[in-house]
């Protein structure tokens, strides 16, 4: 309602249901919700409308804040969008410059309507420095985007904002070499930053001929049913028996074309050359997103928090950390089962992270590294002559991890004779190190790891019952990865990346292929064996890279290499009838549910609807069965 109020020109009213919007929040951290972030981000734009330049600086200042404490890179290029305009605004035009020439940067992976707000930008900036010409070319530019994506408001904040500068003129003498050439170079930046309307690249195309001036006419051609209408032309206008099409694109039921009579001195034929490349260059960039569009289509790879470098944040270990988070600060022990290689150190380090003894030592220590003879001295110490060999004094490991925590993994392998006084320093505190004549108390956490059974243990008196219940206060269990399989994809997608940048090997991708073997294969070594795995691929792959399924390991290749036999239309699959029930059950819905949205290019809504069930049906089955 408050965009609307502004929209309409009643900026007042819009600032009344703002403040409605301000009195919900109760505390600072209100500040960083949603509702409230765009909430400031309508006010600032408000106070853009009443020419309130100053107030709307600070505001878009408290904005930028609030949306990198957020993560919130879009409403922060939004905030500084609006700092660059009231900068302007202000006089201060060369500091709005910097500030545009930094979203600059990031223009590629930000939307069309930011781009339509950064020509404006510079809009603003030319024409207070009367810079009549080129204020008009970037006005013209952002109102052509605001056009071809039907954005109304858009388009009336442009107006008006034009309008109170005085409208400076699109049009005005002709500009020397030197502007001709900076508008070519932009007319290249905006056809590589918005690649997606053929109306706009074919605008925008004639707008670098014509600066280029390597042609004798030009025009826009839009075919709508069977009729074809002249939008915009340059030059005599004449049709030529030379005229040939440089572009063709299609929105929609409409064809949008360019076609040019080229001329015939050397400098114009290299010069349309030149575009040529670049209009590759533009195809060739739309083709790579809508093929990146596809291939996260079929594997969706949400934007998952990442612990640090080491943990994907998503599926059950999403689950396990936020269960984790809760017990940290409390001081009850810790143990956490699951195979080998599933990630119970990372779970171990997470629960120290979140906990009031973050800043203090987490030493992990696995129980099977060290003889059983060892094992006392290792961990409660021991004194200079305590036994033979011992040349001096070893604070053992309880001490070291004083205040912080101490990781045991393997705490299966434990020797049944050093378990009664690990029992008594976790019961008491107290440890007594080999030689020292009296204990003293240690403030130790202990979190403990095992992949064994220590149920089973304990009923084959290897482990003892007390120390059991003692370490079980709260148990953490990590799934294998062969039964959390939606997290295989944007595991291997943030394995890849790491492992790209640790051997300088560029952007590595995976296809969509490989991504198939991966998910089909059991991963008995779990996340290590998979971590490993694409390591090793991405060290061996060239620069630039798509894995391919020869880059795989020989085992995973054989493992996963005999796929259901297929009709050969692909539409059909045979399956054994003495395989098991449910796994077989599971093979065919992931085969239909990938057939669908190959059929369908991805789009998630017409593939639930030709498989019969609702789009959040598909969404939960693509989770459960990792499609």
């Amino acid at each position: 309602m408050a965009w609307v109020r502004i929209t309409q020109g009643l900026p007042e009213q819009a600032d009344a249901l703002l403040d409605q919007i301000d009195h919900a929040i109760r505390s600072d951290a209100d500040r960083g919700l949603y509702v409230f972030r765009y909430a400031l981000l309508t006010r600032v734009h408000s106070l853009l409308r009443q020419q309130r330049w100053s107030l709307a600086l600070s505001h878009a200042e408290a904005l930028e804040r609030t949306a990198r404490n957020a993560h919130d890179s879009l409403l922060e290029a939004h905030s500084i969008l609006c700092r660059a305009q009231a900068l302007s605004r202000l006089g201060h035009v060369t500091e709005s410059l910097e500030l545009a020439a930094g979203i600059a940067r990031d223009i590629l992976g930000l939307p069309p309507s930011l781009f339509a707000r950064y020509e404006m930008c510079l809009a603003t900036a030319a024409a207070m420095r009367n810079e009549r010409e080129a204020a008009g070319i970037h006005y013209r530019r952002a109102s052509l985007v605001y056009a071809c994506l039907h954005n109304v408001p858009g388009e009336m904040d442009l107006k008006w904002d034009w309008q109170t500068m005085g409208d400076p003129g699109e049009h005005g003498a002709q500009a020397p070499r030197s502007q001709a050439c900076k508008r070519v170079a932009q007319s290249v930046g905006a056809l590589m930053a918005y690649p997606r309307s053929p109306q706009f690249t074919a605008r925008e195309l004639l707008r670098l001929l014509e600066d280029v001036d390597c042609v004798e006419s030009a025009k826009v051609a839009e075919e709508i049913d069977d009729e074809t209408i002249v939008t915009d032309e340059i030059g005599s206008g004449s049709v030529s028996a030379q005229e040939e099409r440089l572009y063709s694109g299609r929105s929609g039921n409409r064809t949008v074309e360019v076609w040019a009579s080229p001329r015939k001195d050397v400098e114009s034929v290299a010069a349309m050359n030149a575009i040529r490349i670049v209009l590759a260059g533009v195809s060739e960039l739309e083709a790579a997103r809508a093929s990146l569009q596809d291939q996260l289509a079929l594997w969706p790879v949400e934007d998952v928090p990442i612990d640090g470098e080491h943990a994907v944040l998503t599926g059950r270990m999403l689950e396990l950390m936020t269960f984790a988070r809760r017990v940290a600060r409390t001081n009850v022990s810790v143990l956490i089962t699951g195979e080998s290689g599933t990630g119970k150190e990372i779970l171990a380090r997470a629960i120290h992270g979140y906990s009031a003894r973050a800043d203090k030592p987490f030493v992990p220590f696995n129980c099977t590294a060290i003889p059983h003879e060892l094992l006392e001295s290792q961990l409660f110490g021991h004194r200079r002559g305590a036994f033979t060999g011992a040349e001096r004094d070893h604070a053992g490991l309880i001490r070291t991890a004083k205040d912080g925590t101490l990781f045991l993994d393997e705490i299966g392998e434990l020797n049944i004779d050093l378990q009664p006084k690990l029992l008594r320093f976790l019961e008491s505190g107290e440890i007594n190190p080999l030689g020292e004549p009296s204990p003293f108390n240690v403030d130790v956490r202990i979190i403990a790891a095992t992949n064994s059974n220590l149920e089973q243990l304990v009923q084959d008196q290897r482990f003892r019952e007390d120390l059991f219940y003692r370490l079980n206060v709260i148990r953490l269990t990590i799934p294998p990865l062969r039964e959390r399989r939606d997290e295989i994809p944007p595991l291997v997608h943030h394995f890849v990346a790491r492992a790209a940048t640790e051997f300088s090997k560029g952007h590595v991708r995976v296809a969509e292929e490989t991504m198939e073997h991966l998910l089909l294969f059991p991963w008995p070594g779990n996340v290590r064996q998979l971590n490993n795995e694409l390591r090793r691929m991405v060290a061996l792959a060239e620069n630039d890279a798509v894995l391919s399924p020869s880059a795989l390991s020989p085992a995973i290749r054989r493992a996963t290499a005999k796929p259901p036999a297929r009709t050969a239309a692909g539409l059909e699959i045979t399956v054994p009838l003495t395989e098991k029930l449910a796994p077989t059950i599971s093979l065919i819905e992931r085969e239909m549910i990938r057939v669908a949205l190959r059929a369908h290019q991805g789009h998630v809504d017409q593939a639930a609807k030709a498989l019969g069930i609702s789009r959040k049906g598909l969404y939960l089955k693509r989770q459960r069965l990792g499609v």
